[in-house]
């Protein structure tokens, strides 16, 4: 198991640098961005499509790179280690799909040992214990021999999410993890992942465009709008002082903080 550490964003700006003919001039999509994810529990990314939820989450995991600030896990700066340890402390889930060829759930959970493999590149106990641990973090052991091409959209989901356990990080990010899943899939999988964020005691961040479920079961929010601004706090506080309904409503549509839903204007 992981210790407690923290994830710091402290003044971050993100967005694409440009280049002109005689200047660099950078297109900053937000910032700078001050926010925390506490260690053991769950910290839901919200805000509306093409807000910036998603460039956030990459330049946090140093997929891509920030205009400017810094990122910290329990006070060590994550984008000054090298790749190799960086990706033995934080896991990343993305929405891209892949093609998974021949592989069973089993070697695409394995997959996730490589930065803590030997130079022999021997699979160890420890290997295999960590593969093990994170089947059972997902209830997915009944799909260890099933190939990946033959699995649903949520069995799929779950692997990958195994994949990043058994990396053992001490930071978990996911972007849109629920992007392909139902409404139940979508409840259930931010319940694994409130649970995981306690039992192993780290910070779990994931972006999300489902608010009504985040509302439902989500701990601490980061929500971006309305505009570039950042305002974090626990959901159902963000939901009850108006600052969700004032990143997402519409001429048409409006949050009632009292249900956690969505409606549109007028019909009640």
């Amino acid at each position: 198991m992981t210790g407690r550490a923290d994830l710091v964003v402290e003044r971050l700006t993100v967005g694409y640098p440009q280049r002109r003919r005689f200047a660099r001039s950078d297109r900053v999509v937000l910032g700078p961005v001050s926010v925390r994810a506490a260690a053991g529990r769950i910290t839901l990314l919200l805000g509306p499509n093409g807000a910036g939820k998603s460039t956030l989450l990459r330049s946090i995991a140093g997929l891509q790179h920030p205009l400017g600030g810094q990122v910290t896990l329990g006070g060590a700066d994550l984008h000054a280690l090298d790749p190799r340890t960086r990706a033995a402390r934080m896991a990343v889930v993305l929405t891209e799909r892949f093609d998974p060829g021949l592989l069973r759930g089993e070697d695409v959970v394995a997959l996730g040992r490589f930065p803590h493999r030997a130079r022999s590149g021997s699979f160890t106990a420890d290997d295999r214990r960590a593969v093990a641990e994170a089947f059972a973090a997902v209830h997915a052991q009944e799909l260890a021999d099933v190939l990946l091409a033959k699995m649903s959209d949520g069995q799929r989901q779950r692997i990958m999410i195994a994949r990043a356990l058994a990396q053992s990080p001490s930071l978990l990010l996911l972007d849109e993890p629920s992007a392909f899943l139902d409404a139940p899939a979508r409840i259930e999988l931010l319940a694994v992942l409130r649970r995981i964020a306690a039992e192993r005691t780290i910070p779990v961040l994931a972006s999300t465009h489902d608010v009504e479920a985040a509302v439902q079961l989500g701990q601490d929010g980061w929500l971006i709008g309305p505009g570039p601004q950042v305002t974090s706090g626990p959901v159902r506080e963000l939901a009850a002082g108006g600052a969700i309904g004032a990143a997402f409503d519409t001429d048409q549509v409006l949050f009632d903080p009292s249900s956690g839903r969505f409606g549109l204007r007028g019909i009640s």
